[in-house]
Parts: C-alpha cells; structure tokens; sequence
C-alpha cells in the first residue's frame, strides 16, 4: 500500500518532532503527496506541517493553480503559503532557472531543519539517469537522485522515489483525486519531456522491468560512488592545505586517475558543482600544465579555478572594482563593494569597535600616523600607474611588480584596499605602509570576506 511506503520513509527521517513541509505543485504527483501527508498527519501529530505552493509566473494559468492549491491544502487541514518568485533566465534554461527560484523560495519560508517533502518517483529516477547518460556522466550522475539531500538550511525528501508512476495513478483513481496539467509538461522541445512522452513509452513496451532495472543500476552508481567517495576522504589532507586550495606539488605524487578523482572530489566539495570531463581535461591542459608565468583559469559555474604558486585556488566569479573609490571616516568601519570585505582606520579613542572588527578574524592590521586636517582619507583598489615606497625598503616602485614580490595572487590585485591620503598611497591593506606615513596613532584594518 502506497501510504505504508510514505509512512515508512518520514518515519525513518522524521524521528522526533521537526516542520514537514510538501512544495506543492498542484500535479498528480504531489496531489498524491498531499493526500498522504493529510493521513499522516492524524497519526503523527506531534510533527509541524505546512503546504506551500511557488508561483512562477510562467503559464497564464498560474494564478488559477495557485488558488486551486490553496482550497486542497484547506481540504485536507494543512495550513498553506503561496509564494510568488521571479524566474531569471541567465542563459541557463528556463527548467533550471524555474528550479533554482523554486527551491530558493520554498527554504526561504521554512524552518531551519525542515524536512521538504517532493514528489519524484521511479520514472522520474530513471529519466534522470538517461538524461545523465546522454551527457557521457561518470557514477555520480548516474546516480540521478538521492532519497535525502541538504537544501539550504534544510532537508529535502523524496518518499515516493521507490514508486513508478503507474502505482501514483492509480492510487490518484482509487482516491478519487483531481490535479491541475502543466501544459509545459507536454511540450517535447524539452529533453525530459522528450524521454517521458516518446522514448521511455515504447522501451517499456519492449521491456516492461526497464524503470525498476534503472533505478537499479542508479542505485549501484550512488553505493559505488559512497565508496570511491570514503577511500578518497583520506588523501584529503595530504592535497589540500585549505578547503579551497590544492597543492599541485601533492597532487604529482599520485596516478592519473587519481589526480582526476582527487581534483573532481575537491571541485565538488569546495564549488557544489560537478565538472564534465571537458572541464576536468581543460583544467589538466590548460591551467595545471600551463607554463609558470601564465595566468590561467577555468570558468566553472559562478566560479574561477586559478593557478598560483604551484597551488589551485577556486574562488567567486568577482565584478571588476578597479574603478571603485570610497572615503573613509577615522574610526568607522567601512563596507566595500562586491564581497571585498570591511576596512577601518582606527584610532586609540573607539578601543570598544576595534575590539568588536578585530573579534570577525580573517583580518590583518597596519599601524600609522594619524591623517592631517586637510588628507581626505579614501579606498581604492586600481593599482595601475601607481608607484609606491613600502616602509624600510628602498625607493619606489610599481605597485603591480610590488603585489608580484609580496605573493599577491592575481586576481586579488584589483581586490586589495589601497589607502590613501589626499592623492598619495599611504598604505596596501594586508601588505605594507608607505614611507612617510609611519606611525603609531591608527590601525588600518581589513577584514577579508573571501
């Protein structure tokens, strides 16, 4: 019986008393769902339940959906939200924009640790594995979906993915259920719905075990994916010196296709992305081999992965702040732009706030003199034509063949505070003072966001 499945999976998630929560789309799958959770509800009660249902915005029947949802949800006794979200199609598709606005509206109304219960099935497993495998995955795409994944600052659920589509129907017929149809369902120029409504049908026709044999097989890749996962776990330390640095001198101490899992493990870890094999190739070809006074790089999702000093750093895809200027007031702390961090220039009266900067960590202190009545103290980050003398060294020199002597990574070269005093460099946040600004009356402060 369908509801034994149900029982037994949030029973075995849901030990003690936590927020379930269905997303709520209105179709057969997850009106199969609601009707579930509303009898489990009555023999669980000790649990908090809620229904919420996004709006795209995407179909012109939207509004009607999510009005429909709502008297379901008040049916069945379940309080309801329904949230609007704005779908932002950055050249990623519409599927995967709709689903990132989906998932971002659904934990942004949820409680920390809630279980987000969705309705995923068998077939939907097995259309997941063939869309992986028409990428050319390796076992942890082919793994398609796991019962139980993190969702921000909660869970996500998958109690029916052990159930064909089959099974849903005709529990929806026996309970006499209604849903609504996304006409978007229908429409093939979408892969998924190519292999739902013309190339799984016929298979299954051929060969009537085909969704449970894949699910099968997707679920040997994720066992055998957990294991290359808890051998590797102790090459960590040995490769990365920080979570998101490898040392490419650790690295060369292992085969090749160790070096490849270790690299793509790492990527996961520190970026949650998966690269393809073009990406794993490019990253080896391009940025690991590339000769020494390169500066190469790899686009990774919202992400750069940087060769620096025989090390592979993986950092944010940053705006250009070059030509950013802002002024600094003594003794306030000063936010900079584009996740750049904080600065301030201390003086010996505010002890309590620099005691308060100092407590973030991740930051470094400069002392100086005080500025003069008539320095305007500003930040900028463009070190282009500047000239500068670092206290106790001799005479000046480009501030860029500088940020090279000082192990400054490239891409923080355009990111590093500059202080300056009227129209001259007084200081290098992290790095040095300039001569003739020496002192002991203030602390330039940064702290790092990244």
């Amino acid at each position: 019986m369908l509801f034994s499945v149900f029982e037994n999976v949030l029973d075995a998630h849901a030990p003690s008393s936590r927020q379930i929560v269905l997303a709520f789309s209105g179709g057969i799958d997850s009106r199969v769902l609601l009707d579930l959770l509303s009898t489990y509800r009555d023999v669980h009660p000790q649990h908090r339940y809620l229904v919420i249902h996004i709006h795209h915005g995407l179909s012109p029947h939207a509004d009607a959906w999510m009005k429909q949802c709502e008297a379901w949800a008040r049916d069945a006794g379940l309080p309801f939200k329904g949230v609007k979200v704005k779908v932002e199609n950055n050249g990623e598709g519409v599927e995967k924009a709709a689903r990132t606005a989906r998932y971002q509206g659904i934990t942004d109304n949820v409680e920390s640790n809630a279980l987000i219960l969705t309705g995923q099935h068998a077939d939907d497993q097995a259309e997941t594995f063939l869309l992986a495998l028409k990428r050319g995955s390796g076992p942890a795409g082919l793994s398609a979906m796991p019962i139980l994944r993190p969702m921000g600052h909660a869970h996500l659920l998958r109690p029916l993915l052990s159930v064909t589509r089959a099974e849903i129907e005709a529990y929806a017929g026996q309970q006499g259920l209604s849903w609504v149809e996304d006409e978007s369902n229908l429409d093939c120029k979408f892969d998924r719905n190519f292999i739902r409504q013309r190339w799984l049908p016929p298979a299954q026709s051929r060969w009537p075990g085909l969704v449970k044999a894949i699910n099968r097989t997707a679920s040997l890749c994720a066992e055998q994916e957990a294991l290359l996962e808890e051998l590797l776990e102790s090459h960590d330390a040995i490769v990365r010196p920080e979570p998101k640095v490898l040392a490419l001198h650790a690295l060369a101490d292992y085969s090749e296709k160790m070096q490849s899992a270790l690299v793509r493990r790492w990527l996961k870890q520190a970026t949650g992305l998966s690269a393809s094999q073009a990406q794993l190739n490019t990253l080896f070809s391009s940025v690991i081999a590339a000769s020494d006074d390169a500066n190469p790089k790899l686009h990774l999702g919202g992400w750069q992965v940087r060769r620096f000093q025989s090390q592979l750093y993986v950092v944010p895809e940053f705006e250009d702040i070059s030509d950013w200027c802002g002024s600094l007031q003594l003794s306030q702390i000063a936010d900079l732009p584009n996740e750049s961090g904080q600065v301030a220039l201390f003086g010996d009266d505010i002890k309590s706030t620099r005691h308060k900067f100092d407590a973030q960590g991740n930051r470094v202190s400069l002392h100086l003199r005080k500025p003069k009545a008539d320095e305007e103290v500003s930040i900028r980050f463009d070190p282009e034509s500047v000239f500068a003398h670092p206290l106790g060294r001799q005479g000046k020199r480009k501030l860029k063949k500088l940020y090279q002597e000082y192990g400054v990574p490239s891409w923080m070269r355009r990111r590093t505070p500059l202080l300056y005093y009227g129209e001259t460099l007084a200081a290098v946040a992290g790095l040095f003072v300039c001569e003739g600004f020496e002192g002991q009356d203030c602390d330039f402060v940064w702290h790092k966001t990244h």
